[in-house]
């Protein structure tokens, strides 16, 4: 008995260590074609604020590709000024609009362009107002709601509904600061933007749908894209050239689309066996919500698998998840049919192109 006992904890245990094995040498791997500076993964955490996380990642790593200065921008000052523009938006929409936790990089442009940023150490670490040791949003976005449908009075405007809305954020994610000291000297949120070696206007969205026109800006419909800002229509051929090209030219490109699908919790984004991505398929997805707009992130590099097939390096919000510590390999295919913009600096396009976008200027 005792001998049968030995042996059944002997087969168990060759068992499990021959499954960790197996699962060891089925995790992809991928050799690297380009890979740019980015600064560190973060973690989101419990917030819907990847649109943020990521897009403030793209412009430090823009920064670090101008001036070679690593920066770590303060995401909470970003919610701050962003939830209170949602909320204005709401309340000059006669509350005919989306409260809405999440958003685009579009947002995270205006918010820089108009407010300024900080340093992450300038305001409260992420959660910590609330008791977490990162970003959580869980009794936040509700007190938030409340606070901004009471701002839509019986005929007009509550008296003073900016001051609670205000109230509400600040008690969560802290109160933007003034000015603040950095490296021996103040500024202010925007003198600190303006320092940064960044023109706001070189950044623009560009996206392929058919239900536009090609070659021309429109302003893709979907719930988190409250700000109408525009992008511009372009063949998807054209749009995956153009996203290589960036790349391969040492920009960083932010990723807004849908990983509602075959995006695993393990590194990997790859479309199921069979589907080829296509103009007409992208198109039929959209419109019947198959593909929707639920992630932004931050595409960094060009990889390629064992047998060749070329990945994108994405930098992740979800901290060091997944098997290769908080960056996603995501097929070229899987690109090819879930994006639903790229946002980019617009020196690393063509200058014919530039020169169209301009001329069609929305």
């Amino acid at each position: 008995m005792k001998n049968r006992l030995i042996s059944i904890i002997i087969l168990a245990a060759c068992t499990l260590c021959a499954a960790a094995q197996k699962e060891e040498t089925t995790i992809p791997r991928f050799t690297i074609v380009k890979e740019n500076p980015i600064t560190s993964i973060k973690n989101q955490h419990r917030s819907g604020t990847c649109w943020d996380f990521a897009t403030l990642g793209f412009f430090e790593s823009e920064i670090l590709r101008k001036t070679g200065r690593t920066y770590n921008l303060c995401e909470m000052f970003v919610v701050n000024k962003d939830y209170m523009d949602n909320a204005t938006h709401y309340v000059r929409m006669h509350g005919n609009s989306e409260i809405t936790q999440g958003g685009s990089s579009d947002d995270v442009l205006e918010i820089l362009r108009t407010h300024g940023v900080c340093p992450e150490e300038a305001m409260p670490a992420p959660g910590s107002l609330v008791g977490d040791t990162l970003a959580n949003f869980n009794t936040f976005i509700p007190k938030l709601e409340t606070a901004i449908r009471k701002a839509i009075g019986a005929k007009k405007p509550a008296d003073h509904w900016r001051d609670s809305v205000q109230a509400v954020i600040d008690a969560h994610v802290g109160h933007c600061p003034e000015t603040f000291l950095y490296e021996g000297k103040t500024y202010t949120p925007l003198s600190f933007a303006e320092s940064l070696g960044l023109d706001w206007d070189d950044y623009v969205s560009l996206t392929s749908f058919t239900h536009h026109p090609f070659r021309k800006w429109f302003v893709i419909e979907a719930p988190y894209k409250w700000r109408l800002k525009p992008s511009y229509n372009l063949p998807l051929d054209e749009l995956m050239s153009l996203l290589d090209r960036a790349l391969m030219d040492g920009y960083c490109v932010a990723w807004g689309g849908d990983v509602s699908g075959n995006f695993t919790r393990t590194g990997l984004a790859q479309l199921p066996d069979g589907v080829v991505p296509t103009q007409t398929l992208r198109q039929q997805q959209f419109d019947d919500w198959t593909f929707t707009y639920d992630h932004v992130m931050l595409i960094y590099g060009i990889a390629k698998d064992e047998q060749g097939k070329p990945y994108y390096m994405v930098k992740n919000s979800w901290g060091k998840a997944g098997n290769y510590e908080g960056t996603w390999y995501m097929s070229r295919d899987y690109m090819m049919l879930n994006t639903t913009y790229l946002f980019l600096n617009r020196h690393a396009l063509p200058r014919q192109l530039r020169k169209e976008m301009k001329r069609h200027q929305f």
